[in-house]
């Protein structure tokens, strides 16, 4: 028994490379890592790696993590730049008996001993979304803040390990250094391979107070199925918030358990997760929450279609403005 959760449309092709490694036999760490590699350097997913969109001094700074749930290593990277995969760092890191947790210049330093592939990770694509932003921002006075597609997945292989990890540029033109939940083990990523395991997306700094990753295995350590511990989970930090704070975050998360059942939640419209198992293929879900619950959606062909057209329409910059 084998099978991959992964948030967001845009893992469905890595989830499909890390089915065939399951599928031959292959390891967790092997499939999670080809599947969040594949993301990271498709440059047209303007929320993980190359292409990634940059700070507010337009620069790309990328985040990840990696957990092993058998043994519970742990290693990730924040707010790293010009490295062209850091799960592959994050999951280097998970290795060392300390300092699994490395950040900006020491990250950077780590991954250039180590001899990790040094690449631009700011593409022109990205530049035009930057200035286009920055236009919009002047001339309407808006937040600058948007963009935070996490891809976050959970695996297990044949022989019941699993393995949690994320990947993420983070929020559209946050500050230079800010590093949210995904590479914070607990609430970007968590997992225990006698349990399951769980991953995050949405705005960091409400996915960071509820620890959500966590409370979700928590959740179904304690018996409940990885769709009602993800339900569970969403629901109560997002009625916390709102009561303590006024306001909440998007909040979206998947989960999977060490039988290969599967969850997801969020508070959001327009959330989707890719799933694949033994008996299936790669399915793209959307998900919605209708009181509390949420329901699941296979994605049509046309909304793939669609998907697809939208990220890869090409954009211009002409006469020193920006045109879509």
């Amino acid at each position: 028994m084998y099978g991959m959760i992964a948030t967001w449309h845009m893992a469905v092709e890595g989830i499909t490379k890390g089915r065939k490694i399951l599928k031959d036999r292959g390891c967790a760490a092997d499939a999670i890592e080809t599947a969040i590699k594949e993301v990271e350097d498709f440059e047209f997913y303007k929320s993980v790696g190359y292409g990634g969109l940059p700070n507010e001094e337009m620069e790309v700074e990328l985040d990840a993590g990696y957990m092993d749930g058998t043994t519970f290593d742990m290693g990730a990277v924040g707010a790293i730049k010009d490295f062209a995969n850091p799960i592959s760092i994050a999951r280097r890191l998970s290795k060392e008996k300390v300092n699994n947790l490395l950040v900006g210049e020491g990250a950077e330093k780590f991954a250039h001993k180590e001899g990790f592939q040094r690449k631009n990770m700011l593409t022109e694509r990205a530049k035009i979304h930057y200035y286009n932003r920055v236009k919009e921002i002047k001339e309407q006075e808006i937040k600058p803040y948007s963009g935070h597609d996490t891809v976050g997945m959970v695996c297990i292989d044949e022989n019941s390990n699993m393995i949690a990890a994320t990947s993420t540029s983070g929020l559209f033109m946050k500050k230079k250094g800010r590093v949210g939940d995904s590479p914070i083990c607990g609430s970007g990523f968590y997992v225990d391979s006698k349990v399951g395991g769980a991953s995050a997306t949405g705005l960091g700094e409400d996915l960071m107070k509820g620890c959500i990753s966590y409370e979700i295995v928590y959740l179904m350590k304690e018996g409940h199925h990885p769709q009602e511990a993800c339900e569970i989970a969403v629901n109560k930090l997002d009625e916390e918030l709102k009561e303590r704070r006024g306001m909440v975050g998007d909040l979206s998360v998947i989960a999977m358990n060490n039988k290969g059942e599967w969850g997801a939640a969020t508070n959001i419209e327009g959330f989707s997760f890719v799933v694949t198992t033994e008996n299936q293929e790669p399915i793209v879900y959307l998900t919605k929450n209708v009181n509390g619950k949420c329901i699941h959606e296979r994605a049509s062909k046309e909304w793939l279609d669609n998907y697809i057209k939208i990220i890869t329409t090409p954009l211009a910059r002409e006469g020193g403005k920006i045109k879509k």
